[in-house]
């Protein structure tokens, strides 16, 4: 194997009773985690937010070539644009361009065109996959497994926001050119996802069929 650059890997191991007890309190900590669409009219802490991004900027990628790109955005007026412009395609998915069965699975979340959380919520991260890089000459840079890479990163970030003490929902309008437009990105990136982030409400719900997940039988085989 051809020698390259290295450094020691810095990671810590524990015992086994250690390991399980932090894999436990990891879990019950997830367990938690539910999208919400009822917000706090609050700010959200900025730093807290950027800690979180620091995190997810650590996942790995195909080529370490980290092809994603985070919008935070707090001002109100680009909120209402963004929630403006999707309920407009929200519209049009509800109306005729999802099928029935699409629209009968998503019947027991009680989903609808209505995304007045996108004004309520402390800040969207808008989430945009690179399909290719730029080179300081403006020559195309090709990247290796956009998707997946950006979806790792993307449950580091839904993690680290929900171990921070922040709710987040994954908001995923089709199609979602407009938040391109309306954030000014490059033609390389092409929005992933709209993460809705901040303070639940005091009365947040969560829909009871959201709590409904697969036994670990149904989705672990171990050989």
């Amino acid at each position: 194997m051809k020698s390259i650059p290295s450094v020691p890997l810095a990671m810590q191991t524990y015992p086994l009773p250690e390991m399980q007890a932090r894999a436990q309190q990891f879990f019950n900590l997830m367990q938690q985690r539910h999208s919400t669409r009822d917000f706090a009219d609050k700010p959200v802490p900025l730093d807290v937010i950027m800690k979180c991004l620091e995190t997810a900027g650590r996942a790995p990628s195909g080529a370490n070539q980290q092809p994603w790109h985070f919008v935070v955005v707090t001002d109100p007026d680009i909120k209402h644009k963004i929630r403006l412009a999707a309920e407009e395609e929200e519209r049009a998915f509800y109306a005729g361009r999802a099928s029935e069965e699409w629209l009968e699975a998503l019947a027991p979340l009680g989903t609808d065109a209505d995304k007045s959380f996108i004004d309520k919520a402390g800040c969207l991260v808008v989430i945009f996959a690179q399909s290719y890089g730029l080179a300081d000459d403006g020559s195309r840079i090709k990247h290796y497994y956009v998707q997946e890479s950006v979806g790792i990163a993307t449950g580091f970030l839904i993690a680290a926001l929900h171990n921070a003490g922040l709710a987040c929902l994954t908001h995923t309008p089709s199609p979602m050119g407009f938040l391109g437009e309306i954030l000014q990105r490059p033609k390389n990136e092409r929005a992933y996802i709209n993460l809705v982030v901040g303070y639940p409400a005091e009365d947040a719900q969560v829909p009871t069929h959201a709590l409904e997940k697969k036994k670990t039988n149904e989705f672990v085989t171990i050989l």
